[in-house]
């Protein structure tokens, strides 16, 4: 019994000295919107967007993640390459709010304190609930009424990440949100003003940037599934 409990331990030892499990850190980068104003290029950042994250590293090759992403969604036709929307010249601001959950899948095992496993590309898998602003009535600009709103998005995103020095890393990602919403530039069917764009589309929103972590805490018994 005695060299079971030995053995038990010695593995623990073995896999946590080797294996940082919380990760906590900021975002910064910028955001940009695709809907039925503006620009159509899917990845052009044209806003500040910050924010905070946490990781919790399962193992070194699937890590729980919880972000909270604050920015401004900004798009002006005459940033379009499409010549109608130029002709139209709408333009609109609204700001977003997000809080995120999720997992994120690394394409290599990914460990700190080993130098040959500090860096690797990974995909994100997340649930988000985001807040901004939209008109519910009003004629023009003069009289608009504005309301909060809440709403659910499907994110999926990329990136890549490595270690910086010490217990630190960084990271650059993508993460683009598909909303069940029309309005995040206040389009309104109920407002004569405010109908325009296609129905039937719904609005993106991405996040590109950069996230600065620290990596401290070593779980019970750390072990690696491969």
């Amino acid at each position: 019994m005695k060299r079971i409990i030995f053995l038990i331990a010695l593995v623990c030892l073995t896999t946590t000295s080797h294996s940082q499990i919380n990760e906590v850190g900021i975002i910064l980068g910028g955001s940009n919107y695709i809907g039925d104003i503006g620009s159509e290029t899917y990845i052009n950042p044209n806003s500040l967007m910050g924010g905070v994250i946490y990781k919790k590293n399962i193992n070194p090759r699937v890590a729980l993640r919880g972000t909270f992403t604050m920015s401004q969604l900004v798009a002006d036709d005459a940033d379009s390459n499409n010549s109608y929307r130029n002709l139209r010249a709408l333009k609109f601001k609204n700001s977003i709010k997000e809080l995120a959950l999720g997992m994120e899948f690394n394409y290599f095992e990914y460990n700190l304190d080993d130098y040959k496993k500090t860096r690797t590309p990974y995909i994100l898998v997340e649930i988000a609930a985001f807040n901004y602003s939209t008109i519910v009535s009003g004629t023009d600009p003069s009289n608009y009424e504005y309301e909060s709103k809440t709403s659910f998005s499907v994110p999926f995103g990329v990136g890549y990440k490595s270690k910086l020095f010490g217990d630190f890393a960084i990271a650059f990602e993508v993460r683009a949100r598909y909303t069940f919403e029309d309005d995040l530039d206040y389009n309104n069917p109920k407002i004569k003003a405010l109908t325009f764009g296609n129905p039937n589309s719904n609005d993106w929103y991405v996040f590109s940037g950069f996230s600065l972590v620290y990596s401290f805490g070593r779980p019970p018994c750390y072990s690696t599934p491969y």
